[in-house]
Parts: C-alpha cells; sequence; structure tokens
C-alpha cells in the first residue's frame, strides 16, 4: 500500500483541530476527476460535525456528465453541498461566499461566517484562496506541501477563510485510488514507477472513455485483456492486492506500447521504450489533451463492506511487519516514502 505521513502533516491534523472549535463551514476541494480518490478519509473524519461546501476543481478538465453525478452525489448528504468550478475562472467562484452561509445558518450578525479550506495538495486549493480573495495570498508551486502553515484571510461576503497545508492520509488502502492519485498528479512523479501507473491508467482509459483514447493516439483497436478468476486476489510482489488490469478488461501493456510506437518510443532493433509512451499518456491525460474525462464514479466507492475487508487486510498486515516496510511494497510506489506533488 501506499503510505507517507510526513512531520509537516501530522503538525497540520494537529493545527486543523484545534482551529475547528471555531470554525462554521468547512471547504472541502477536491479534484472533479477523481472526487472520491482524492478527499482526504481524514478529513472527513475531523470534520465529521460541521457543515461541509465539496468544492470540485478543475471542472473544466472533468465529464461534465461525471461531474453532475458527483454533485448530486454530495448534495443528497446532510449538511453538505457540493459546487464545481474552475478555480481560475472567479465569475464561478461568486457562489461560494453565499453557500456558506447558507450552511453556517444562523451567526452573530457582529462577525464573518468562519470557513476552513482544506484538501490534499494539488488540487487547486490555493488558486481558490486566491481567486475568492482577488489577490494573491496562498502561495501555488510544484513543490509537496507549499502551504507551510495557516493562514487567514477574509473575502467579500463576510467571509473569513482560514487556509491549511494540503494533508495526505498515512496509508492508501484502496490501490485503485492510488493508481487515479498518481494518474492525476497528486502523487510527485519521483515517488512513483511511472510505467507501472501508465499501464493501469491506460486500461482503465480504455474501460471508461475508448474513443477518446482511440482518438487520440489513432489506436485501430484496444486489445482485451484475458483477466485471472481471482482477478481480484491476485499475488504480486507478496502482497495480495486487485489485478487493476484484468478489472479493466483491457490489455494496457498493448495500449501503451502502441501510444509509444507512434510518439517517439520505437528505439533500434524495434524495442518498444514504454517509459517514453508512459509519459506521453500521463502527461496528456493530466494537460486534458484527451478530453474532459473523469477516472471514477460514485459508483466505484467501496461498499462498507469491501472496506471492513481491505481494513481488516491492513491490519493482518501491519500486525506480521513494519508499516514503513509494506508502503515499499505499494504498487505505484517507488519506494517507502510517497510524496505529495504540491499543495496548489
Amino acid at each position: 500500500m501506499l503510505g507517507w505521513f510526513p512531520g509537516h502533516m501530522n503538525k497540520a491534523r494537529r493545527q486543523i483541530l484545534e482551529a475547528l472549535p471555531e470554525i462554521d463551514v468547512v471547504i472541502e476541494v477536491l479534484d472533479a476527476r477523481l472526487p472520491y480518490s482524492s478527499a482526504n478519509p481524514m478529513l472527513a473524519s475531523l470534520t465529521r460535525h460541521k457543515p461541509v461546501l465539496k468544492i470540485l476543481s478543475r471542472a473544466d478538465l472533468a465529464d461534465p456528465e461525471g461531474t453532475r453525478a458527483w454533485t448530486a452525489h454530495f448534495d443528497a448528504q446532510p449538511d453538505t453541498r457540493a459546487l464545481a468550478v474552475t478555480t481560475t475562472n472567479t465569475r464561478e467562484l461568486k457562489r461560494i461566499p453565499k453557500l456558506c452561509h447558507e450552511l453556517a445558518g444562523q451567526v452573530r450578525a457582529d462577525r464573518d461566517v468562519r470557513v476552513m479550506v482544506m484538501g490534499i495538495p494539488n488540487v487547486g486549493k490555493s488558486t481558490l484562496i486566491n481567486g475568492l480573495a482577488g489577490r494573491t495570498i496562498a502561495k501555488t508551486g510544484n513543490e509537496p506541501a507549499v502551504t507551510k502553515r495557516q493562514q487567514k484571510v477574509r473575502i467579500q461576503g463576510r467571509v473569513a477563510l482560514t487556509d491549511t497545508p494540503g494533508v495526505l492520509w498515512p496509508k492508501i488502502e484502496d490501490q485503485a485510488s492510488a493508481y487515479r492519485l498518481a494518474a492525476s498528479g497528486a502523487i510527485r512523479d519521483t515517488a512513483i514507477d511511472y510505467v507501472d501507473v501508465a499501464l493501469i491508467t491506460a486500461a482503465e482509459l480504455a474501460k471508461r472513455y475508448p474513443e477518446a483514447l482511440k482518438a487520440r493516439y489513432k489506436l485501430k483497436a484496444l486489445p482485451a485483456y484475458e483477466a485471472n478468476p481471482d482477478a481480484d486476489k491476485v499475488e504480486a510482489d507478496g502482497d495480495a492486492r486487485p489485478d487493476l488490469m484484468a478489472l479493466a478488461g483491457f490489455d494496457g501493456h498493448a495500449i501503451l506500447a502502441e501510444i509509444a510506437a507512434k510518439r517517439g518510443g520505437l528505439r533500434a532493433g524495434g524495442e518498444i521504450d514504454l517509459h517514453r509512451g508512459s509519459e506521453v499518456l500521463l502527461h496528456e491525460l493530466r494537460d486534458g489533451k484527451l478530453g474532459r474525462l473523469t477516472l471514477e464514479t460514485p459508483e466505484d466507492i467501496p461498499t462498507p463492506e469491501e472496506a471492513a475487508v481491505e481494513a481488516a487486510d491492513d491490519a493482518l498486515e501491519d500486525g506480521s511487519q513494519d508499516v514503513a516496510e509494506g508502503a515499499s511494497k505499494a504498487a505505484p510506489a517507488q519506494g517507502a516514502q510517497g510524496e505529495a506533488a504540491s499543495d496548489d
């Protein structure tokens, strides 16, 4: 399993706990392409007694139909509203103060609605705050956890924002989520096996958006994958985990090889450079060059029973080996320590 918990993230968790009693509403910023995978379960636990506004950022990169499904999913939850935005579009952001007031209910007339902004790194949190403030308040960039400490700013509409550092969680139990996060760029590229992530991503895209994949790379066909009868329990690197390529039903290796061959990855002697193909696929996916895509739907959320099985498996694993050792065997990770991509 992917695992990391740098000291600054542990400190951020303590800061959030200390500030929450004074907060009226929580804004959680999610990536509209993967709203489930980009939601930190630790933050959900910390804020379970607070009204929450789910901001689905980068809506301009997500499938509009998928975004509507996710918005309806979140709106159906108690004390929760959802709003899809492009964080650089200030006109779309103007609805946020009003929604915060509606969620907060009655507050004293002599004070602002107090709002805490949360999210994992690289979901557009800092860009959102800068857009709401109308000036550069929160630093954005490509370093992990750019926001090092809490920042406070008052915005129009009688709302006081508290920004928090982007916080990842100690371990990602759902390996499908781990791959989606890696594909989206939420985890720094130096901390993942590029080819491994691209293989699974190619298979998933063939399942969810076959025409977009074929059109972008001029593929005549998308080879099927012969699924193992026990696809959801395949031994790999010593640990039992889902065979995600088999579950997707497509041969990610063959698809990636063809992409590489068409995009400068054909070497002397006919050898295929899969790393070149991986760079092309992942970079163009992140830049929106394959079109507006959503990598998961509400139906992809594990059932409570599935989550309980995963938790039990993790407990058994942790009882027999050090967590750091377990993290070193994570499918997308190259080493025991994963890294966040940025705090934007």
